[in-house]
């Protein structure tokens, strides 16, 4: 039964990886490989020798002694303690995505255009990722990848010099997210498994995070594509509103407050995104007070901006985030990720991680990240956090995160924010293979560089 659970798992994941050539998206095969295993877990629960219990965080040996009722409890419990961690990360980005949502509403991010006023490339190319870096740790590199690029497309007129901006951006904003607790996914997923503190993350990550954006931008600013000056598309009637800047302002305060609120309460962030949520929604809705649209019956109806921006996330990421790491779940409950975590250290060679209790190989993280821009990173963060036992804060999961969170950047399918940069530009998957890549791997791997001796310091 375990093996065809795995089958299920790697079929699922190959779909998922590719939903560009199905022309499926990757929510549906993430649901269907999520219920598949967990069914076929019930279906073969007396037939398992081992068993890993989430509350205690310990493998059961004779679980295979134990009889039917008390396994079908234990699934039951273990399978309501994965899906609590789950909605911890699910209600998190749902309140971080309604507060950006919320500052589009009000046209809040129009402002940052009146900061760019250069017409040469070079210059503009620095802005740009300067602009990708900060953005993303604060707002994740999804949402700053969108910011950037709607922006880019107010500014420059040519399409074909607007996607080169865009895969530097792609780069910018996926090293960006990797020192922050709420930049990436990924990390967000090992900071809410409390693998990693805000303090260390920005300790261990933001020099090489910091490396990993400036060394490629630098490159391609050497680039002949990116001599000379460009036309710059002045004209932008559109209404920045009164409260534009104000919202952005409060927007962007109320999410950097919730590693502020974790730090003083130790609750979990989804708590402290709520609050900020609700501060925001408050003001959102004095602001919008006056908004009304007229319906097809030529009624005046009031527009509420809250629901005006839950009704703009991204429902479908939700889901898929929901899926893939509930399926990532289930082979952990089945201690299958210590197994393959323990293939993994005894046949690659050692590059000289050491870890408490155990010794890691370098090799294994890096393979993670390049990894990750071909296979989705939040299965491989997933799976990572059921592979390994080390403590909080210890070296191994900060690379994870540099890892996952910036390795992404080397295909364009590799990250949420190539995958978005894609969609708005319609970028060529051989293009981005042929003009960007190679920048973004030089990035990673001078960022990796620089985390080996970082993490001496601490």
């Amino acid at each position: 039964m375990e093996t065809i659970i795995v089958i299920v798992f790697v079929v699922g994941y190959l779909a998922i990886t590719l939903e560009h050539s199905l022309k499926i998206d990757k929510l549906v095969p993430a649901l269907v490989m999520m219920a598949i295993c967990w069914a076929f877990i019930s279906f073969g629960i007396d037939n398992f020798h081992n068993w890993f219990d989430s509350s205690s965080h310990k493998i059961i040996n004779d679980f295979f002694d134990f009889n039917h009722d008390e396994k079908m409890d234990l699934l039951e419990n273990t399978l309501l303690h994965h899906l609590g961690k789950t909605a911890e990360i699910l209600v998190f980005l749902i309140g971080a995505m309604t507060i950006v949502e919320l500052i589009a509403y009000f046209n809040g991010f129009s402002t940052i255009k009146k900061f760019i006023k250069t017409k040469r490339k070079t210059k503009l190319l620095w802005i740009l990722c300067c602009l990708a870096f900060i953005l993303s740790a604060i707002i994740d590199n999804l949402t700053a990848t969108i910011v950037l690029i709607s922006l880019l497309q107010k500014l420059v007129k040519d399409r074909e010099m607007r996607i080169w901006f865009a895969g530097l951006i792609i780069i910018a904003a996926n090293a960006g997210g990797a020192f922050s607790p709420i930049g990436d996914v990924t990390t967000t997923m090992l900071w809410i498994a409390d693998k990693v503190s805000t303090p260390h993350l920005f300790g261990y990550l933001l020099i090489p995070s910091l490396f990993c954006m400036i060394v490629p931008t630098f490159i391609a600013s050497k680039l002949s594509v990116f001599k000379g000056n460009l036309e710059i598309d002045d004209a932008d009637n559109s209404d920045q509103g009164h409260f534009s800047s104000i919202m952005l302002w409060l927007g962007l305060s109320a999410i950097i407050f919730v590693p502020v609120f974790k730090m003083l309460t130790h609750l979990p962030p989804y708590v402290g995104m709520m609050l900020s949520l609700g501060v925001v929604a408050v003001f959102a809705e004095i602001f919008g007070s006056s908004n009304y649209f007229k319906d097809k019956f030529g009624n005046s109806t009031h527009v509420s901006p809250i629901h005006h921006s839950l009704s703009k996330i991204e429902m479908p990421s939700i889901l898929f985030f929901l899926g893939i790491l509930m399926a990532v779940a289930a082979l952990e409950s089945l201690g299958i990720l210590f197994g393959f975590a323990d293939w993994l250290k005894n046949s690659t060679p050692n590059l000289g991680t050491e870890v408490v209790g155990t010794t890691v190989s370098d090799l294994v993280v890096l393979l993670l990240g390049v990894g990750s821009a071909i296979i989705d990173n939040v299965p491989l963060v997933a799976a990572s956090l059921g592979m390994f036992s080390v403590p909080m804060d210890d070296i191994l999961w900060h690379f994870i995160a540099y890892s996952a969170g910036t390795g992404g950047s080397m295909l364009i399918i590799g990250s949420a924010s190539g995958v978005v940069a894609m969609g708005m530009e319609k970028i060529n998957f051989f293009w981005y293979l042929k003009k960007i890549s190679w920048l973004a791997l030089i990035g990673f791997i001078c960022g990796a560089l620089v985390f080996f001796f970082t993490r001496t310091l601490f």
